[in-house]
């Protein structure tokens, strides 16, 4: 798979996510994506027959630290530097990004 992908594979990708390449970025994510793919394509070939599934990615000894209840940053700290801010609602305003 990795070596058959072709720059029209990498133009139909960006299209799906509606990305304007340059032919020089087509160039590069078509040879990174074909690594990609081939590392993929090896790790695939191990032989994975004796070792056990991992149910989660977390281990059983949490090393995370204690949920601790403290102070958080004053709202106008936090709001100090917000373009449109609220202070009294403590909200902010930001730019419309879905929908038109």
């Amino acid at each position: 798979m990795a070596d058959r992908l072709t720059l029209s594979d990498v133009e139909w990708i960006a299209s799906l996510a509606r990305l304007a390449l340059t032919d020089a970025e087509k160039a590069l994510y078509t040879r990174q994506i074909g690594e990609i793919l081939a590392y993929a394509e090896q790790v695939q070939e191990l032989d994975t027959t004796n070792v056990p599934p991992t149910s989660h990615g977390l281990s059983r000894h949490p090393t995370d630290r204690a949920d601790v209840a403290r102070a958080s940053l004053p709202r106008e700290a936090a709001l100090a530097n917000a373009p449109d801010a609220s202070l009294d609602a403590g909200l902010f305003r930001v730019p419309r990004v879905i929908g038109g």
